[in-house]
């Protein structure tokens, strides 16, 4: 039988990549493209095809910052498929990021050069806003339209005869002083991006604690430093061009520089062939990439609480029951 793989974000960037990547590892999988735009979703699917014609390749449109589209594509998941083996949570946003350039001077002629470069931790700040369904955009895309699909999926995941993998792209910009509880929405902070990541890690502990023993394991991976449209997004395109050069010297002694989407998806890859039952939930995969060009995985111990996990689990829940009755009532007003 067929593995499924369903993606979010496939049409592009790393999770492209990882399209490209799990088929040259097994291509008699049958991948499910979960895509906002439905004709580049369909020019990826055309273009795997023709170069792994054994594979099953199927699109379902799906907006994870819409969680009407979300529900909608949930269900012809559900109709396509019985079973889920692997789930990766990948589509995410990093809007209107702004480079705080005295921070980034400052950092170029220091010690912490490196961990600047590798984590961002400083440099960006973003100009978040409200999507239509009363979510910060960046909260709604990252993390919360992503659990409202496991939660719409939990019947085609959870099988305790074959565990499942949910696998999200988090970040090392996920950082602890940027997420609190009474703002999971981090709507009154200027680091959004980081805020959703470290979520991300925090779902993924409580998510496993809750449903190991239904067969659903989560993993969370960084990708290490790609240049995507996130990151392209930070500074324009021909300044990467000139900063190539010192980022390729700077992997010689910071691996976490993968630069190529190919190279980030290193951990997603990896995930793929283990065993989710030997993996700890408390560990970060990092893609890593030598100065010489060679891939690896990378553990990294994450900074997590885990009863402030399952707090932040909990009020998920909570927020998912206001948020199905207020589209119950819009779907069935009276």
């Amino acid at each position: 039988m067929r593995k499924v793989v369903l993606i979010t974000g496939a049409s592009s960037g790393i999770g492209l990549a990882l399209c490209s990547r799990l088929l040259a590892e097994d291509d008699e999988l049958h991948l499910c493209l979960a895509c906002r735009n439905l004709s580049k979703a369909g020019a990826v699917r055309d273009a795997l095809l023709a170069s792994h014609p054994s594979a099953q390749v199927s699109i379902v449109q799906m907006d994870v910052s819409s969680l009407r589209s979300v529900v909608q594509g949930a269900k012809e998941v559900k109709q396509k498929f019985q079973r889920l083996d692997y789930l990766y949570l990948n589509a995410g946003i990093m809007p209107n990021p702004q480079l705080n350039l005295k921070a980034f001077f400052l950092g170029i002629f220091s010690r912490n050069v490196i961990h600047m470069f590798s984590t961002a931790e400083g440099l960006l700040t973003q100009n978040d806003k409200v999507t239509a369904d009363g979510f910060q955009e960046v909260f709604e895309t990252n993390l919360f339209g992503h659990f409202i699909l496991i939660r719409e999926l939990e019947p085609l995941l959870c099988h305790s005869d074959s565990p499942s993998q949910l696998i999200w792209t988090s970040s090392r910009n996920a950082k602890k002083s940027n997420f609190s509880l009474e703002d999971i929405q981090h709507s009154k902070g200027p680091e959004p991006y980081s805020s959703s990541k470290y979520a991300t890690d925090l779902l993924n502990v409580a998510l496993n604690r809750n449903f190991n023993q239904k067969g659903l394991y989560s993993s969370v991976i960084c990708p290490g430093v790609v240049l995507t449209n996130l990151t392209y997004g930070i500074l324009p395109p021909f300044l990467w061009i000139l900063l190539l050069p010192l980022l390729w010297l700077i992997r010689f002694f910071a691996n976490a520089f993968t630069l190529t989407p190919y190279n980030g998806a290193e951990a997603l890859v990896w995930l793929f062939h283990q065993k989710p039952e030997s993996l700890n939930p408390l560990t970060k995969y990092v893609s890593s990439t030598t100065g010489f060009g060679t891939n690896y995985v990378k553990d990294q111990k994450m900074d997590i609480d885990e009863d402030t996990a399952e707090k932040f689990y909990q009020t998920l829940l909570e927020l998912e029951k206001r948020v199905r009755i207020t589209m119950e009532k819009s779907d069935h007003p009276s």
